[in-house]
């Protein structure tokens, strides 16, 4: 298939990219990196030759002229490779290090800083409707979400299915991240159940039968793999008591889609109300991420029930955000936006639905979740 051009930009500078596996890290740099010298430690001997002699790294790099650029793919193999990266670094001979991982926990757990802030952090997300065009479908996407890896494959819904069982198996079982594999595999499905809600750890800890404790881990796992992540409620000059847990994702609507339970008593509208909520927020990250985290993410619910699903809030940015799966728009459906709205009046408020049509509804712009997400690029703030 054709590359499909990506909105994440190159800079100049030695940097960190990270993201899940499958989001295009790879093939992005191949395509974009041609002339560097690629060190992949997933490919056996390579990682084999690494871990045996970190420091046949320098001799790698030194035999480089100045200026080259080396690329270390899936870093967080071999932690102790940024010790030379450091040390290459300080000799200041003018090469550049581009450093993939798909998990931050191993340099983390190793006490790795990031090389001291000489190496800026970027992030790789799932596609973005805008980088498809034409090709991009909402209801494609609600089923077998938006990451590159499945939307080359030939069976999609087949390899969305057997994306987290290989991330058990690669990332979680052979690393050693948890002892029973079977109990995680519960809590991924139970955690799915809190996707787009605020996460209940008590509960999950109840129906997954592993204590509070692990659960807290489990989570913590599923944010260093890059596989979910929280969002905080939004509480600047806040006018009103708000709840104060934050909000679960899984990173990805056809990654939630795989590991959501469904049975007889599931009703498909809650779970399409889940898979769209969580496709408009990885939308709103990977448009924030690839802007240079120009504003932070947040959701608002006070605690006498008024709620809305998204605060974006910065330099530049002021914007509230409803999304509903439904077709036809009633007035209720804007009582969180009118509550916020009151509380801030500077913010600019969306209703984002399954309909056709703009309406604007008691001065709150609604638009279809369509010409919403195709509309939504790092080169332009929200304004529609």
């Amino acid at each position: 298939m054709a590359i499909i051009p990506r909105f994440f930009q190159d800079i100049k500078q030695s940097f960190f990219l990270f993201g899940p596996r499958g989001t295009g890290k790879s093939t992005w740099l191949k395509q974009h990196l041609d002339d560097a010298l690629f060190i992949d430690l997933l490919a056996p001997e390579v990682y084999r030759a690494y871990s045996a002699k970190p420091e046949r790294l320098r001799e790698v790099t030194e035999a480089q002229r100045p200026g080259k650029t080396i690329v270390v793919d899936e870093v967080q193999k071999l932690p102790q490779l940024l010790d030379v990266v450091h040390q290459l670094m300080e000799q200041q001979a003018g090469w550049r290090f581009v450093l993939t991982g798909s998990s931050a926990r191993k340099l983390k757990r190793s006490g790795v800083d990031l090389l001291a802030g000489r190496a800026v952090v970027k992030t790789m997300h799932p596609f973005m409707a805008a980088e498809l065009g034409e090709a991009f479908s909402l209801e494609e996407a609600l089923q077998i979400g938006m990451l590159p890896l499945v939307n080359d494959a030939r069976s999609p819904k087949e390899t969305i299915n057997a994306y987290v069982a290989v991330y058990l198996r690669e990332e979680v079982q052979m690393e050693g991240l948890v002892r029973n594999i079977g109990a995680f595999s519960r809590f991924l499905e139970s955690a799915s159940l809190s996707h787009g809600a605020v996460l209940n750890i008590s509960n999950i800890a109840r129906d997954s039968q592993v204590e509070r404790k692990t659960v807290e881990g489990y989570v913590s796992i599923l944010e260093d793999l890059l596989l979910a992540f929280r969002i905080p409620v939004f509480a600047k000059r806040a006018k009103r008591r708000l709840s104060s847990h934050p909000k679960f994702y899984y990173f990805d609507s056809g990654v939630f889609r795989s590991v959501r339970p469904a049975g007889p008593l599931d009703a498909p509208q809650e779970i399409d109300g889940g898979a769209l909520e969580g496709l408009i927020a990885q939308h709103l990250r990977a448009w924030n991420a690839y802007r240079g985290d120009q504003c932070n993410l947040y959701f608002w619910r006070t605690k006498s029930g008024n709620e809305v699903d998204f605060v974006l809030y910065g330099k530049d940015t002021f914007c509230a955000i409803e999304t509903k799966n439904t077709a036809k728009i009633h007035p209720r459906m804007l009582n969180g936006l009118l509550a916020f709205r009151k509380d801030y009046p500077e913010a600019e408020a969306y209703l984002l639905y399954r309909g056709q049509e703009r309406l604007k509804i008691k001065n709150v712009l609604c638009l279809p979740c369509n010409e919403f997400l195709k509309n939504l690029t790092p080169q332009n703030p929200i304004r529609f």
